[in-house]
């Protein structure tokens, strides 16, 4: 599996779904952008917030796109037109109900699984082998309640696991960033907040 070039973050533009569940991924990008000391700034290229960090020495693309999250797949082809990135050189962090709050996954390809999000940016890459990091936050137990769920702030308890995992997958990033996959993965995935 390649190294990683972009990390995307996904969520929803604005105030109102800043703290919703369905930003999860948007908040790894955020953190990740703070930790190197550094923000996402508007670029209208890319139709999202972008910032261009080092993390272990790597040169790594941050993007959190400022379309809706069904709109995603543009701003992400967007950018790997411009930096001539591959599909399997992307990192997808997204928010995922069949993972319980304070656990997060790795995964290389597969479908979208009814996320919106990642249905979108198969449809513009025109490919689906890309890396995702699923970072769990549980379901509301009824199909009929996911959107409202997913548009939902979590409780404290459930913000704290969810802080948790995405500690956890910030440290597992440099050994994704360098190709690293199977370790990323066996730390990752062991993990229990």
């Amino acid at each position: 599996m390649s190294q990683v070039k972009a990390i995307i973050g996904l969520g929803n533009p604005g105030d109102n779904y800043a703290a919703t569940r369905h930003n999860a991924g948007a908040w790894l990008v955020e953190i990740l952008a703070r930790q190197a000391g550094t923000e996402l700034r508007p670029e209208k290229k890319f139709l999202g917030l972008y910032a261009k960090v080092l993390l272990d020495g790597q040169e790594l693309h941050l993007l959190e796109p400022t379309t809706f999250m069904n709109r995603s797949g543009g701003a992400v082809a967007a950018l790997c037109q411009f930096y001539k990135i591959a599909p399997g050189e992307l990192l997808v962090a997204h928010d995922e109900l069949d993972l319980p709050p304070g656990s997060a996954r790795y995964k290389q390809g597969g479908g979208h699984g009814g996320h919106n999000g990642l249905r979108d940016i198969i449809s513009a890459l025109g490919d689906k082998a890309f890396g995702r990091l699923r970072i769990g936050i549980g379901h509301p137990g009824d199909s009929r309640q996911v959107t409202n769920y997913v548009l939902g702030r979590p409780g404290k308890a459930e913000l704290e696991a969810i802080g948790a995992a995405l500690d956890e997958c910030l440290a597992t990033l440099p050994l994704v960033v360098t190709g690293k996959w199977a370790q990323a993965m066996n730390r990752l995935h062991s993990f229990k907040p």
